[in-house]
């Protein structure tokens, strides 16, 4: 088997593991909280994409990994983890939800990106040295989150305009 095909094995594994993990653990249990309270463990977890900053560690990963596919996914993790937590800090107030919606498409859109990226600049698995945890464990966890940050967000929008119209009665 090719190491293309370990590398991807793994990361279908692991969205598979992880939507298990989040039908049956986690969702049931964020879905009765208020959407602040079903929000702030998910931006916690998203606060530790600093993580991703292994990608630049020499010894970590190769040195044979391209520069190209290290810095920007590096940074694109540092601005998620940076508007994870500025949303935790804010979530009380409405500049609070839009720095959510701020955060969660951009992280998404990172995730999906360094993929992407990975494969045009010619990224081989090996190359990420120790740092192989991170898209093949981590990355499925993020994106599965980032979901559920969706239709948290979603799903309490869509409740609120529909209440409101029968609180006025």
């Amino acid at each position: 088997m090719p190491v293309q095909l370990y590398f991807f094995t793994s990361i279908a594994f692991s969205l598979v593991a992880w939507g298990v993990v989040t039908a049956r653990y986690l969702w049931p249990r964020l879905r009765h909280l208020s959407r602040e309270a079903a929000l702030r463990p998910l931006l916690v977890l998203h606060s530790f994409r600093f993580i991703g900053l292994a990608f630049l560690v020499p010894g970590v990963v190769s040195p044979d990994l391209p520069p190209a596919f290290a810095y920007p996914a590096a940074s694109g993790d540092m601005m998620a983890a940076t508007l994870a937590l500025l949303a935790l800090a804010t979530l009380r107030s409405r500049a609070g939800i839009l720095l959510v919606w701020i955060f969660n498409l951009w992280g998404t859109f990172d995730l999906l990106n360094a993929f992407r990226h990975g494969a045009s600049v010619g990224m081989v698995p090996g190359e990420l040295g120790a740092a192989f945890f991170i898209p093949t464990f981590l990355v499925p966890l993020m994106l599965i989150t980032h979901g559920l940050v969706f239709r948290i967000l979603l799903q309490r929008e869509v409740e609120s305009a529909t209440a409101e119209p029968l609180a006025v009665r």
